[in-house]
């Protein structure tokens, strides 16, 4: 009998001791790979765990020490990559569709742990926004805060992308500390498993913080409570039923299938680049996962003029290189579906469309013949195979290619007259992830994207310029967000640091500025503060938020301004042109250089000597509020504002307040000066 795939929970693998369960087949052979049951898994006691064990663990960490650990899981699944491409090959992904799914798994966390350490502090709390003065003595603020979940996430992922699919969750929840339990699809269940099994393995798994349900899930919805999330990928139609079942207060996200549309544009005629670019990715889009992809296009929108040309280059370019058979053979290009069952709904799909008044007008619903592992050509009555098909609508308004997804290597190929007209259909599939627009004129770019953004989540243009540099209308970057309105989900994913927000809290505090600095981390003026030490002489180790230095004053004069007009070049009219100056609104007369100020201003508070400042890398923030003349005198006051030692470097980084002031104690300027600052004083 053929082995259960087991389940992670608990810190332990787990395995039901049922006889049936579900068995999964090569997508190519149809030969029985696992059984994938979970009758009698503890699910409360997953969700307990989560919530008491792997939140304890993963909120002892600061978001860097997360980063860190985000990163060493990249490594080590970059270390077995070519064991996770091989047991994919078993769900019909070619070398080309592990890249997308392994390959692009492992940069999501690589991209995390690279943002989590650059756009975080070191740190527990995150703060959205600036301080909000709430009060005229500054004795009352207000500040928005992000601070995580304190339940845990269920991930809910689909067949397509067992690595990708998944870790775009994992990565962004564990870099919030909020532990994941992820629940894979049953036909691909088994990569899940394997890629679990190697962090396992790796001892880099904070304890509770990933849990892995191989089976189903009964009854788990009722289990969840306020502070509980979840993630959702797959039908808009389960993801619909889903939603009803999420009690109150649960995050409940969806990113679903959309009926994606890709436009050429009209100036993208055969022979152009951008014509060239749409045929490529078009053949791309058909064929990558063999279409089963929540963001490949289903309907290619294109000049009425030039639909009998696309079509035309497509079929070349099919003929050219797809090559349709098991994976395993290195001929192969485009492997199966994901088992018999898609297939057969793909082929219902299709039906549907062509019963709607479409036609097919490229490629054949028999099936094809394929490359078999060991090279030999022939039928493959077990294996899900579909060759890629192009369904023509003369009546491009008919609601079912607007309605109907075939998921699968299936697109419609739709005619417009005016942009006005592709606009319209591209917003009639009720809300997508993506469309790409392939057009290298401007004005085209942006009347087309002012009648689609809202309905879209991505919009990628495509030219010439970046056709060889593009990731591609069907690949989200963990970078951006990946989501959609409407049918899509209304939900999303990815994009960066947002990411991460999804599975926290943003709160407002208010409360004086020293509470505020201890509740933050971060020194609000007001609070306390310290002089006793130039802070330039203490490293990290002795630094504390408020220390502080304050300068004396020193005088400007006419001949500084011009001294400085002269050595830099900026000899700006204000700096040097008494009588414009004086007709200046802003001015009434000759004023000194923005950044002679801030010059004058690191002499006044910097320590020369060697100490533990190594380096001053930038300033940030930086707002010139009062002009100052000839005859004035300014000083800076320095105050250590945030400090954050870098995980893996003997230095961090220290933000300092600097506010320079003239003699009549006018607010000159402000402004953020970035250090970088040794953890440890260096012996004498």
């Amino acid at each position: 009998m053929t082995d259960l795939l087991p389940s992670y929970v608990q810190g332990s693998w787990w395995t039901s001791g049922s006889d049936g369960g579900t068995v999964v087949r090569d997508a190519s052979t149809g030969e029985e790979i696992v059984r994938v049951d979970t009758t009698g898994i503890d699910l409360a006691g997953a969700l307990e765990y989560a919530r008491t064990v792997g939140q304890r663990s993963l909120g002892a960490l600061t978001f860097h020490q997360r980063a860190m650990l985000v990163k060493q899981m990249a490594i080590v699944l970059t270390a077995h990559k070519d064991e996770l491409y091989e047991l994919s090959k078993r769900s019909g992904s070619t070398v080309r569709d592990s890249f997308a799914d392994v390959d692009g798994g492992i940069g999501v966390l690589f991209t995390f742990s690279s943002k989590g350490r650059r756009e975080l502090p070191n740190a527990r709390v995150l703060l959205d926004g600036p301080v909000e003065p709430l009060s005229k003595d500054g004795s009352f603020l207000g500040r928005h805060v992000y601070t995580r979940l304190p339940g845990v996430a269920l991930q809910i992922n689909a067949f397509n992308f067992p690595m990708w699919g998944a870790l775009e969750k994992f990565a962004p929840a564990f870099l919030a500390g909020v532990p994941s339990i992820v629940k894979p699809a049953t036909p691909t269940a088994y990569v899940a498993e394997a890629w679990v099994r190697i962090l396992v393995e790796a001892g880099l798994l904070p304890d509770g913080s990933l849990q892995l349900v191989s089976g189903s899930l009964p009854g788990v919805f009722e289990m969840l409570r306020l502070g509980d999330a979840v993630s959702f990928t797959g039908s808009a139609t389960t993801a619909r039923g889903l939603r009803a079942q999420t009690p109150e207060g649960v995050r409940f996200t969806s990113e679903t299938d959309s009926i994606n549309a890709s436009v050429l544009g009209p100036d993208a005629t055969p022979g152009t680049p951008e014509f060239d670019a749409y045929v490529k990715q078009l053949l791309v889009e058909l064929t990558t996962k063999a279409g089963q992809k929540c963001t490949a296009i289903r309907r290619a929108i294109v000049p009425t003029a030039l639909v009998a040309p696309l079509v035309s280059a497509l079929e070349d370019k099919i003929a050219e290189r797809v090559v349709i058979g098991d994976p395993h053979s290195d001929r192969v290009t485009m492997g199966p579906l994901v088992s018999l069952a898609q297939r057969d709904e793909v082929l219902r799909q299709v039906e549907a469309l062509q019963d709607a008044g479409g036609e097919l007008i490229l490629g054949s619903v028999a099936p094809p013949q394929v490359v078999h592992a060991d090279g030999s050509v022939g039928p493959a009555p077990e294996g899900a195979f579909v060759a890629p098909l192009l369904v023509g609508f003369a009546a491009t308004q008919t609601p079912a290619v607007h309605e109907v997804e075939a998921f699968g290597p299936v697109a419609s190929v739709l005619g417009y007259d005016s942009l006005a007209e592709a606009a319209d259909l591209v917003g009639r599939g009720g809300g997508s992830l993506v469309t790409s627009v392939a057009t290298h004129d401007p004005a085209v770019a942006a009347e087309l994207l002012t009648g689609i953004a809202a309905f879209n989540g991505r919009v990628l243009f495509l030219d010439r310029d970046d056709a060889r540099t593009s990731t591609g209308h069907g690949s989200p970057v963990p970078h951006l967000v990946h989501g959609g309105p409407g049918r899509a989900g209304g939900g999303e994913e990815l994009g960066g640091i947002r990411a991460v927000t999804h599975f926290m809290q943003r709160t407002a505090i208010q409360g004086t500025p020293e509470i505020l600095t201890a509740l933050t981390g971060v020194w609000h003026t007001g609070a306390g503060t310290d002089r006793a030490v130039h802070p330039f002489r203490k490293s990290l180790a002795d630094l504390r938020l408020g220390d502080q230095v304050e300068s004396g004053l020193r005088a400007l004069s006419l001949d500084d301004i011009e001294a400085f007009a002269h050595s830099t070049g900026d000899t700006f009219y204000a700096h040097m042109d008494e009588e414009a100056a004086e007709a200046n609104p802003f001015f009434g007369g000759r004023v000194a250089h923005g950044y002679l100020l801030v010059s004058w201003a690191a002499g006044l508070f910097v320590s020369p000597e060697p100490g533990p400042v190594l380096a001053n890398y930038g300033l940030e923030n930086l707002r010139f509020v009062t002009p100052v003349k000839p005859g004035d005198s300014i000083r800076v006051t320095l105050t250590a504002k945030q400090i954050t030692p870098r995980e893996t470097d003997d230095y961090g980084e220290v933000r300092w307040d600097a506010v320079i002031h003239n003699q009549r104690d006018e607010v000159v300027a402000t402004y953020d000066v970035l250090t970088l600052v040794e953890k440890e004083p260096v012996a004498a």
